[in-house]
């Protein structure tokens, strides 16, 4: 079975074909791949429109250099899968109309993905994980805990009520002018810093449940820049980025405990999986701490390949893969959605926007 994938929810456009092979390692047939870095860099962050003209720019390209890599044509397709929400809408509308109108033309099914779907099944491309595991969504819009109990299955223990992880870090680089990917940035100089030097809130550290909260956080760190002087050193930067990684760090491990207590409850956690994707996934000081939690709780500790952490066609296609041995084929009508939750039946956060 190969299903092309088409990813257009923000700022990266990409297309893919995957393949469901008995081998982890020739599952991705072809990745192709339009950054668009450089085009929000100089705003310090994503703009809307600016993303849906570059992706109308180069889907039809990427498509086709997909296709091309893998050796096949249209015709050679059992499937066409698109993003379909959540995400900026104007993306979405771009990736979807597209996939609609190859899959009107070649006959094929269309598969309308979930974004968040997409990186809840990403690690099953490479590793084959058995359901239900633990899954921690860490990315610059959604921060949540999900059981993934089966494809189309998932139970959400919490989420952000205000900004994601992955927003707070860009927000932070922007403040501490490193640039835009803020991730990046914020991890290479807090290693030559002090995390001890600034003392930041811990938002709802402590508290029972599994929720985020990131704003107050940003706040804190503009008034700990402030205190610094009109003109910060490196050393203020350094020292700063430190101490909001690690307080990052520290919140992140917080509830990450309590949704490990909500998952042994229901599953039984001994033996079970422990899966991080998205973005922020590619952390590595945050990622050894959740290495070394999950150890503590008998739990397998896995992730995607860095390359599948970030939005990708890859985990498109494989999320349309899975659905669609499984008959859940969408038609021409299916429609693209801003705001998307994965678990249909949690109740909606205030102010939680498409993080929810």
């Amino acid at each position: 079975m190969r299903v092309l994938g088409i990813e257009t929810s923000c700022d990266e456009t990409a297309c893919a074909v995957v393949t469901d092979a008995a081998d982890p390692s020739r599952r991705i047939l072809s990745h192709s791949l339009f950054s668009q870095m450089r085009e929000h860099a100089p705003y310090g962050g994503v703009v809307p429109e600016i993303a849906s003209r570059a992706h109308i720019e180069h889907l039809d390209g990427l498509v086709a250099e997909a296709l091309a890599e893998a050796g096949l044509e249209l015709a050679d397709l059992d499937a066409i899968a698109a993003t379909a929400g959540p995400g900026l809408i104007g993306g979405v509308m771009v990736g979807l109309m597209t996939a609609k109108a190859l899959a009107y033309a070649s006959g094929k099914p269309l598969i309308a993905v979930n974004h968040l779907e997409g990186h809840a099944l990403s690690v099953r491309i490479s590793d084959d994980v058995p359901f239900p595991y633990l899954l921690l969504l860490v990315s610059g819009g959604h921060c949540q805990f999900l059981i993934v109990e089966g494809v189309g299955r998932y139970q959400r223990l919490g989420t952000t009520i205000d900004d994601a992880a992955g927003e707070a870090f860009d927000k932070t680089a922007k403040l501490l002018g490193l640039g835009y990917p803020g991730g990046p940035a914020i991890e290479r100089i807090a290693k030559q810093g002090d995390a001890a030097r600034f003392s930041l809130p811990l938002p709802l550290k402590g508290k029972p449940g599994c929720d985020f909260s990131f704003s107050g956080l940003k706040t804190a760190v503009r008034l700990a820049l402030e205190s610094c002087g009109p003109s910060p050193s490196e050393r203020d930067k350094a020292d700063l980025a430190a101490s909001f990684q690690q307080t990052v760090m520290a919140v992140i491990l917080d509830r990450a405990r309590n949704a490990i207590a909500l998952f042994d409850a229901a599953h039984g956690a001994a033996g079970k999986h422990f899966v991080v994707a998205g973005g922020v996934a590619a952390n590595a000081t945050l990622r050894a701490g959740l290495v070394d939690l999950a150890a503590d709780h008998g739990m397998r500790f896995t992730a995607p390949p860095m390359k599948l952490c970030t939005d990708n066609g890859a985990m498109i296609a494989w999320a349309g893969l899975e659905r669609f041995r499984l008959g859940m084929i969408d038609d021409l009508e299916a429609p693209a959605r801003a705001r998307w939750p994965l678990d249909t039946l949690a109740a909606p956060k205030p102010y939680a926007g498409v993080k929810a």
